[in-house]
C-alpha cells in the first residue's frame, strides 16, 4: 500500500475512446456508521468494500485485523468524539456533489493514459480517515480521504498542521494528487532510504512534470521541476515513460 492521503470504470464506447470515472462514495457508508451506529451500513461496507475496509482498519486506523472480535466498537469509538464528528459532518456537506471531481478525474487519467499508454486506471473511491491520510494507493484503487481536503481556511485544521501544510488541504489538489501518488506507486524512488535530498526532490519532479501534463496545465511548480523542463526541452525526443525511469544523475549532467 502507498499512501499520502474506487473509481468505478464505465466506458463510454469501444476501441479507443476515452473511459468514464465515477468515484465510489465509500464515505457515505462510512458515514452513516459512525455517525448513528447503524449496523446495515457498517455489514454493507464488509460486504460492498471489502477491501477499502481492511485497508482502512488495519493499514490507515491501525485498530487491529479486520476480523478481530472487538474491532467495530473501537473503530466507532475513534469517531465518536465532538471533533471527528464535526469532521465527518463537514466533509459530507462540502462533497454532497463530486461530479466536478468525476469529471476531472475522468480528464486527467484519460490524458495520463495517452502519455503513458501502459498504464492502467485504478478505481478510486472516498472514505474518512481522522486526519491520517491524504490518497492511499494499493491493490489498483485510490483512496480519497475528504476530511483531508477541507479547505486551506478550515479551523480545526489550524489544531494539526502548519500554514504551509493547509495550502494543499483543498479540494483542487484531489485530482493532482491523485496523480502524483498514483505514479509514484508506480514509479518508485530506488533506494529512497539512502538517496539524498536533491535525489528526492528531482524524482518528486519528474512526477509532478508528468503529473502537469497530465491536468493540461503548469499546477505544479518548484526549483525542482525547473529542472526537469529544462531537460525535456533538450531532450525532445525522450518520452515520459523514460523520463520517470532516467537516473536523477542523469538529469542533474544534461
Amino acid at each position: 500500500m502507498f499512501t499520502s492521503c474506487g473509481f468505478k470504470i464505465k466506458t463510454t464506447g469501444t476501441g479507443n475512446d476515452d473511459s468514464s470515472i465515477v468515484v465510489e462514495r465509500y464515505d457515505r457508508l462510512e458515514s452513516r456508521y459512525l455517525t448513528t451506529g447503524d449496523y446495515s451500513a457498517l455489514q454493507q461496507m464488509n460486504t460492498d468494500y471489502p477491501r477499502q475496509t481492511r485497508t482502512l482498519l488495519e493499514d490507515i486506523l491501525k485498530l487491529g485485523e479486520v476480523n478481530d472480535a472487538s474491532i467495530n466498537s473501537r473503530f466507532l469509538a475513534l469517531f465518536q468524539d465532538t471533533m471527528m464528528q464535526e469532521i465527518i459532518s463537514d466533509a459530507e456537506l462540502q462533497y454532497a456533489n463530486v461530479d466536478d471531481l468525476n469529471k476531472q478525474l475522468t480528464s486527467a487519467f484519460n490524458n495520463l493514459k495517452k502519455i503513458l499508454p501502459a498504464i492502467e486506471i485504478p478505481s478510486f473511491y472516498t472514505q474518512i480517515t481522522a486526519l491520517d491520510q491524504s490518497i492511499v494507493v494499493g491493490d489498483k484503487m485510490v483512496g480519497i480521504s475528504l476530511d483531508k481536503y477541507l479547505g486551506s481556511d478550515y479551523l480545526i485544521y489550524h489544531n494539526f498542521y502548519a500554514d504551509d501544510q493547509m495550502t494543499t488541504m483543498s479540494r483542487e489538489y484531489i485530482v493532482p494528487d491523485c496523480l502524483c501518488f498514483y505514479l509514484l506507486s508506480i514509479y518508485p524512488l530506488e533506494d529512497f532510504d539512502t538517496s539524498e535530498q536533491w535525489e528526492r526532490d528531482l524524482h518528486m519532479a519528474k512526477i509532478m512534470w508528468v503529473a502537469n501534463r497530465a491536468l493540461g496545465k503548469r499546477f505544479f511548480t518548484n526549483g525542482s521541476l525547473a529542472k526537469i523542463e529544462t531537460y525535456m526541452r533538450r531532450h525532445v525526443k525522450v518520452t515520459a515513460a523514460q523520463l520517470l525511469n532516467t537516473d536523477e544523475k542523469v538529469i542533474i549532467e544534461g
